[in-house]
């Protein structure tokens, strides 16, 4: 065993996350990649946004392939989905394995010679102390000297290369390093037949670094358009119930509900339609029994706005929308363009889908849940270079407060001031145009209401539904109207009885102890003017 080659280390992280109690076991994955071994499409990298199991899924490979496995009988995997296949026992454990994490530097590292030196001389001095017997002469290039191991010995290695990409976010890298180190992947991997499966996961696809043809070996599987391999990343919503249900059975007290989890970590979308929950989030919710964004928290997602902010006047009009929950229509492919580079609307929204910062289905993106929607509302009322957007999401705490206070001089003056920033978004031309404006309004509410736009809601599918977050605040339901007026709104919130919605959601809270405030926002096209509408639908008993 070495620090590269057959290395327990796979086997000892894999054993750690199987002994957590909302593990999930996604060993199938196994079983699909057992047919390639040796084969021509042997070459396989798996691109996720970051924390969406990429590194588990790489050290359960190594774990089950690798010879360091359990010193006595039996194995992990042998109560996991993967032991139920007919090639189970002919593969665990059987394989030589290299598994390389990119993402290590050594200690004070400061250029790639010293970078790419610690994997090479790491890798030789491991091939040296497996094959004692063997005349492997050290000085000469690695990829020499296993192709010289396979001549003698016939052994084949797989080789799994979690972060592959890492490296290209590390300082000290230049354009020139960049090059060698695509060229070293090349030389190591490329039509080597010491190769027995090469197996590499990181964030962008290998397009994004090489334009060339150093890696056009390797078969890319990314989460928007590709099919295969989906479920084995994030976790589906079945998965999730079952976390759920061991949740109930170890939280002391339960504070989350099985909707919290769908409302903060799911919304995600694969190219076979499956919704994807966020893992880690919903892992470490259940942990500490608290909802919170842990996915963002985890990197610098204001780069968010780094995204958006080389062309704002491109973007703005849609995230207005995107803040709203509307979905945009958007034109995903590859993300090949540098990401300094990033110029148009479709490049943009590509990167994001990559980075899993939006999610894309049937044409188009959105944001995807609580947990990122949070993150757009702290970046609208952040960021004064987003213009009428940023100056709307200021205006919306004293929305909210003339909303509750029954204040609709004040709503109406705040509606008119977003007509007269004259972004084209305000033509109003149907009601998703003024939801989307309306959003903006109310952003602030988002700190201590669940908003829900089109919910279901007794007889029929109300604008917004403002679920209080905490005692002694109004339920709130708010309905749009173009070309009508406040009152069709109200008459439309009473007939349909959407104030029902609040019966089972609030009732084991809050007992329906808070108000139900039915508004009415209208606009005229022919006037220009909004028109609001307050009426009291439930008072509390005293």
């Amino acid at each position: 065993m070495g620090m590269y080659i057959n290395s327990s280390i796979p086997y000892a992280v894999y054993k750690e996350i199987l002994l957590d109690p909302y593990f999930v076991d996604k060993s199938s994955l196994i079983d699909e990649l057992i047919p390639v071994l040796g084969k021509r499409d042997r070459y396989i990298c798996i691109t996720r946004p970051r924390r969406f199991g990429k590194t588990v899924m790489a050290a359960m490979i190594a774990a089950f392939f690798g010879t360091a496995g359990p010193e006595g009988d039996g194995s992990l995997f042998d109560h996991l989905e993967i032991a139920s296949s007919k090639n189970y026992a002919a593969h665990l454990h059987k394989h030589p394995v290299i598994y390389i994490d990119f993402s290590r530097t050594p200690e004070t590292c400061s250029s790639y010679l010293s970078y790419i030196s610690r994997i090479i001389n790491g890798i030789k001095e491991d091939l040296l102390d497996a094959f004692p017997t063997l005349s492997i002469d050290p000085a000469k290039p690695l990829w020499d000297m296993m192709q010289y191991i396979f001549e003698k010995t016939k052994s084949r290695f797989i080789f799994v290369l979690d972060e592959w990409d890492a490296v290209f976010h590390m300082p000290f890298l230049s354009k020139k390093d960049q090059a060698e180190y695509l060229l070293f992947l090349k030389n190591l991997l490329k039509d080597q037949i010491y190769a027995e499966l090469a197996y590499m996961t990181g964030i962008l696809p290998i397009a994004q670094y090489s334009s060339g043809s150093q890696l056009n070996m390797f078969v890319e599987y990314d989460m928007a358009g590709s099919e295969k391999f989906c479920e084995y990343f994030g976790f589906l919503n079945t998965e999730v119930d079952r976390l759920y249900h061991a949740y109930l059975h170890t939280a002391s007290q339960k504070k989350i509900t099985r909707q919290d989890l769908r409302n903060w970590y799911d919304g995600y979308h694969t190219a076979t339609g499956k919704r994807l929950y966020n893992p880690r989030s919903v892992v470490l919710a259940l942990t500490d029994n608290q909802l919170r964004s842990y996915w963002t928290s985890a990197g610098p997602y204001d780069e968010i706005f780094y995204y958006i902010r080389n062309n704002i006047d491109s973007v703005r009009d849609d995230l207005a929308l995107l803040a709203a929950g509307e979905h945009i229509s958007a034109k995903i492919g590859q993300f090949t363009a540098v990401s300094m580079e990033l110029e148009t609307r479709e490049q943009i929204y590509s990167a994001m889908v990559v980075y899993g910062l939006l999610t894309y289905e049937d044409g188009e993106v959105f944001i995807p849940n609580k947990e990122l929607m949070d993150k757009y509302n702290e970046l609208l009322l952040s960021k004064d270079s987003l213009g009428y957007v940023y100056r709307l999401a200021k205006k919306s705490e004293i929305m909210l407060r003339a909303t509750i206070n029954g204040d609709t001089k004040t709503m109406e003056e705040i509606l008119q001031f977003a007509h007269h920033t004259e972004a084209p978004i305000l033509s109003y031309n149907n009601e998703t145009e003024l939801s989307a404006v309306v959003n903006l309004c109310y952003l602030a509410a988002r700190d201590s209401y669940r908003i829900e736009r089109e919910d279901k809601a007794g007889k029929g599918y109300v604008d917004f539904i403002f679920y209080p977050q905490g005692k002694h605040l109004d339920g709130i339901i708010l309905e749009l109207k173009v070309d009508s007026t406040p009152q069709e709104a109200i008459r439309q919130i009473k007939e349909k009885q959407y104030a029902f919605r609040f019966q089972g959601t609030l009732a084991e809270k809050n007992k329906l102890t808070c108000r139900i405030l039915a508004v009415g926002i209208s606009y005229s096209k022919k006037t220009k003017e909004h028109h609001c509408k307050i009426e009291i639908l439930h008072e509390p008993s005293q």
